[in-house]
């Protein structure tokens, strides 16, 4: 799925199904994110992403300017 927005995607305002169409994001990371989120409230950073199990440094560096923390 090719990733098409207007610009960067809230990690802290999307669904699943808006994170499956990043890049390198399926199903399965896509619920460890909104899980995460939902655990241990918002993202701070898009560096954030990294506490998540399978997510590393170069899917974060390829998510950077698809995706942002931003206000709650």
């Amino acid at each position: 799925m090719v990733f098409v927005e207007a610009g960067p995607l809230d990690l802290n305002r999307a669904t699943a199904l808006e994170l499956e169409k990043l890049p390198g994001i399926g199903p399965t990371l896509a619920a460890r994110i909104v899980s995460w989120r939902e655990t241990h409230g918002p993202f701070k950073s898009v560096d954030d992403l990294l506490a998540i199990p399978g997510i590393g440094p170069k899917t974060v560096e390829n998510l950077r300017d698809k995706v942002t923390a931003g206000v709650p």
